[in-house]
């Protein structure tokens, strides 16, 4: 008995009939069954029967990096680029902790409701979980995409962990032009506990690659429910809760589209980029010397002297983008000294406003730039990507370049 095999376990006069899931300890047998579930059983208490061997025949690519799946030339080709996160990840029953050790085989192997609906390349970039995400690793896995989307890819699936997904999305928004869909994906709850989300998210991701909006997409749960998947455009989502299933949501508007996990459908409620609407484009310079300083109440002037020798900084300010007016001075002098300074909001909904005020008269007096509507995490990405790639600083910044900005906010239910 292997994983990927299908197999029948009875036990105490219980019976599972699921696929074999790799498993940290040798006493137990992890099953993946219809239901989308997991269960662990003793081994030694069971009676296990082989129903059928090597159900998804995954086999060796070019590389040890790299592996495939029997080809269907009546299927789209779908690449799935692994990063490590939870929905890679199973539980240490050593220790009790949640560590990252699947690639993409074991991603295919997981998730059966995958088989049958594409092709599947599968591709490892990194093996890590996403706080340890680092600029140079989204540099990497753009470099990755390209060269899967100019192998024939129909469309990318990017495993993540949930942590920093946002930021990574929003970084390939802007150092990717794609003609195909890239769907971010993670879970919240490892593949092997009960709970898990990592196959509707599968699934929803696959559906979404499949899918007409040629854009960086994340595609987690929609509800506490695992009958919805939400589309979130890349530079638009955040993560709002620690560890619901559904705790990425679309700052100041709807999702683009939702995913229904039963029948497959993917309906699209905003405009969106098309499938093939423009060439393949990379441009993956990145500013790393920029930094994302939160003003709090009684901050300390001298928090600003860790980013004096830097090239960009966001602050995430108060309301409509506001500091202490002790603070301004010394932005003045980080602006005369040619650093790039943003104006965020510390709000999750609304805009920045610096003309209403005289606080934010004086910050537009400083040379500091309004950010609107972007979000603090998706302008630090941003600014990284134009101090590298653009000569007009200033004005993309205050330009939509890749969804980020939003012509005017509105109430929204």
């Amino acid at each position: 008995m292997n994983p990927g095999d299908r197999v029948r376990v009875e036990r105490a006069g219980e019976r599972h009939e699921g696929i074999v899931m790799p498993s940290s300890t040798a006493d137990h047998v992890v099953l993946k069954l219809e239901s989308g579930y997991n269960v662990g059983v003793d081994r030694d208490e069971a009676t296990v029967e082989i129903l059928e061997t090597d159900v998804y025949d995954i086999e060796e690519g070019e590389t040890s990096a790299t592996s495939t799946v029997t080809f269907d030339p009546d299927l789209p080709t779908i690449s799935l680029l692994t990063t490590g996160g939870t929905i890679a990840s199973t539980v240490d029953y050593r220790t009790g902790a949640v560590s990252a050790q699947f690639d993409a085989e074991d991603v295919l192997r997981a998730v059966p409701e995958m088989a049958g609906m594409a092709n599947y390349r599968g591709r490892v970039v990194r093996n890590i979980l996403s706080e340890n995400m680092t600029p140079a690793v989204w540099q990497d896995l753009t470099q990755v995409v390209q060269e899967e989307i100019e192998a024939g890819a129909d469309g990318i699936v990017v495993m993540h962990g949930t942590d920093t997904m946002q930021y990574s999305a929003s970084a390939l928004s802007f150092m990717l032009d794609t003609p195909v869909p890239v769907v971010f994906t993670g879970s919240q709850r490892s593949a092997d506990r009960p709970s898990s989300d990592n196959v509707v998210n599968a699934v929803g991701a696959v559906q979404a690659a499949k899918s007409d909006a040629a854009e960086v997409m994340i595609a987690m749960h929609a509800s506490a429910s695992d009958d919805t998947v939400a589309l979130h455009r890349g530079t638009r989502a955040r993560k709002n809760h620690t560890s619901r299933r559904d705790a990425f949501e679309t700052i100041g508007a709807e999702p683009l589209g939702v995913v229904d996990y039963e029948t497959g459908d993917v309906e699209f409620r905003r405009s969106y980029r098309e499938r093939d609407a423009v060439e393949l484009s990379v441009a993956p310079g990145l500013e790393t010397e920029v930094e994302l300083v939160k003003f709090t109440p009684g901050m300390d002037e001298t928090c600003l002297a860790m980013v004096r020798e830097k090239e960009g900084v966001i602050i995430e300010g108060t309301g409509l983008g506001h500091v202490h007016t002790d603070l301004i001075g010394k932005l003045d002098q980080l602006t005369d000294r040619g650093t790039t300074v943003v104006m965020t909001s510390q709000c999750l909904d609304g805009r920045v406003c610096d003309r209403v005020y005289d606080t934010g008269r004086d910050l537009l007096d400083a040379g500091v730039i309004e950010g609107a509507d972007m979000l603090p995490g998706t302008a630090k990405v941003k600014l990284m990507w134009v101090l590298a790639n653009r000569a007009d600083v200033d004005e993309a910044m205050q330009t939509s370049l890749a969804g980020e900005l939003t012509d005017r906010s509105v109430p929204w239910t």
